[in-house]
């Protein structure tokens, strides 16, 4: 494993406000930095009242001006909501801000609802343009992009890397072809893990881009100072998961040591599966858990998730996590 990193959704909790959470992504962030992780990577999710990212760019923004040397991101940005040129001009402006510090890792979903999709782009298509949308923003990125009839300024020249992001074999498959980086979001959706790395490296096309393949592994972190700690911080994310399938998105909820008494045992069983690539404990329960899932996958990057309610817990989960991943680098 080359680096660790940290993948952040800016949630707001129950009794806070969405303020609070942008300034506390920008504090974790300045944490991260400290702590040794490579990059600093927000979502894009819409019409979810816990998650205030949906402006993606902007918190980007927001989070460079606190820092000064971890890498910023999208983790990611979902394409088919917008016009390439649109985020050419978003990101390019970001890389133009902070030089060499920019990476913008792009999607397939709408994340959101279908209700909320249709609201985001006006008119949906059934004709699948994402390949096509990936190669003309790079397109708009490049150093001959100062010749095209329509430009993104100012993103001419900029190079910002892009990642594939994924949860199924489309990514990988699209990744290896045009020879790009390529992200996995096992934390949450774990079930073609395998398969996806396999098909991503052994398709793997060298490109302009990357010589060989990169791939990122997503994973729940949860890391407090003992093993009951930690299991009992992620019950927060749990309790979001049980609530997405139950149709009842919200804020981010306290943690609970009943929750078994809240939800169906469906329910929660899924939503368990759901965040079954985490590493989730101790120090030793951590390092055992990061080791079986880098001996499993050997990922080139780990990139760090999990919603942790109380803010002093999450720092906390994030040094300790941090604390362990150096002894895999």
């Amino acid at each position: 494993m080359q680096h660790y990193s940290i993948l952040d959704l800016c949630q707001v909790t129950e009794g806070s406000t969405p303020s609070q959470a942008l300034a506390n992504s920008a504090t974790l962030a300045q944490l991260a930095e400290a702590n040794g992780y490579h990059r600093f990577w927000l979502a894009e999710h819409h019409n979810m009242p816990g998650v205030a990212s949906a402006a993606t760019a902007v918190v980007i923004g927001h989070v460079g001006a606190a820092t000064k040397t971890i890498r910023l991101g999208a983790g990611g940005i979902m394409l088919p909501n917008h016009s390439p040129l649109v985020i050419a001009e978003q990101f390019g402006t970001l890389a133009q801000l902070f030089p060499g510090r920019v990476d913008l890792g792009l999607g397939r979903a709408p994340g959101t609802d279908q209700v909320t999709a249709h609201a985001l782009r006006r008119n949906m298509s059934a004709d699948d343009t994402f390949p096509q949308d990936v190669v003309d923003l790079m397109t708009y990125f490049s150093d001959d992009a100062g010749q095209l009839r329509v430009q993104a300024v100012p993103a001419a020249g900029t190079n910002v890397p892009v990642w594939v992001l994924g949860s199924s074999l489309y990514g990988a498959q699209l990744a290896a072809y045009l020879g790009l980086p390529y992200a996995f979001a096992s934390h949450f959706a774990p079930d073609h893990l395998a398969q996806a790395v396999d098909v991503y490296r052994r398709t793997f096309r060298p490109s302009e881009h990357l010589e060989k393949p990169y791939f990122m592994m997503a994973m729940g972190l949860y890391a407090a100072e003992s093993d009951a700690e930690a299991e009992f911080l992620k019950t927060s994310q749990v309790q979001t998961f049980a609530r997405l399938r139950t149709g009842m998105p919200g804020l981010l909820p306290p943690p609970r040591n009943d929750i078994a008494t809240l939800y169906p045992p469906s329910i929660l069983q899924g939503a368990d599966h759901a965040l079954s690539v985490s590493a989730v404990g101790g120090r030793d329960k951590l390092r055992a858990d990061i080791g079986r899932l880098i001996e499993a996958f050997a990922p080139d990057e780990i990139m760090a998730a999990g919603a942790v309610y109380d803010f002093e817990a999450r720092k906390r989960s994030l040094e300790i996590g941090a604390e362990v991943m150096r002894d895999f680098i």
